[in-house]
């Protein structure tokens, strides 16, 4: 659980994971429901914009909300970028987003569910799903990061697909709730820094 640091700072403790070759047990049964993992081809600005908003706002994600529309537009239409969607019955249920960062390495630089499918055992579904169009590519490594602002289950869950941690660091974040960047109900299980 993250602490709170000075006045309206959030110590935050970042662990960075990694993969170096393609798990051999098998993925996780699919979802019972109808289901589609569908990459958006590139994703908007705006659908991005919904998706990174309602996954990570319990989590308390800013980063791409301080990114103006131009650079997230080069982003998501940067040829190492795959944005893909998970829908369930027609729905957005969550998304993982894979960066091809070298030759070599792919990073899931997000991935999370939709607030109402979380707890419904979609997670492994998805995170082995980015594993398997990770490693499609003949890469040698993926990497993850996750932190304490994450979901409570994150890192296990990382670990248990087969990803192991290699550093960890601790930084101190202004709480996004107290400079207008979240709703100050955003994420009520992490308590406010101010």
């Amino acid at each position: 659980m993250s602490a709170a640091g000075a006045a309206g700072t959030l110590t935050v403790t970042i662990t960075q994971l990694e993969m170096t070759a393609r798990p051999a047990r098998p993925a996780p049964p699919p979802p019972l429901a109808r289901h589609l993992l569908m990459r958006a081809e590139p994703a908007t600005v705006s659908f991005y914009r919904y998706l990174y908003d309602t996954v990570g706002a319990n989590w308390l994600w800013t980063d791409r909300r301080e990114w103006d529309d131009e650079r997230l537009a080069a982003r998501l239409n940067d040829e190492r970028t795959g944005v893909h969607v998970l829908y369930i019955d027609g729905v957005p249920a969550g998304y993982g987003e894979l960066f091809q960062e070298s030759a070599e390495v792919t990073d899931l630089a997000y991935f999370g569910l939709m607030p109402d499918f979380i707890g419904r055992r979609l997670g492994p579904f998805l995170l082995w799903s980015m594993i398997d169009l990770a490693w499609v590519r003949p890469i040698r490594r993926m990497t993850v990061d996750t932190c304490t602002l994450d979901h409570p289950k994150a890192l296990a869950h990382y670990q248990r697909a087969g990803f192991t941690p290699y550093a960890q660091r601790v930084v101190y974040k202004a709480d996004p709730r107290l400079i207008g960047l979240l709703p100050r109900t955003a994420a009520p299980h992490i308590p406010l820094a101010g």
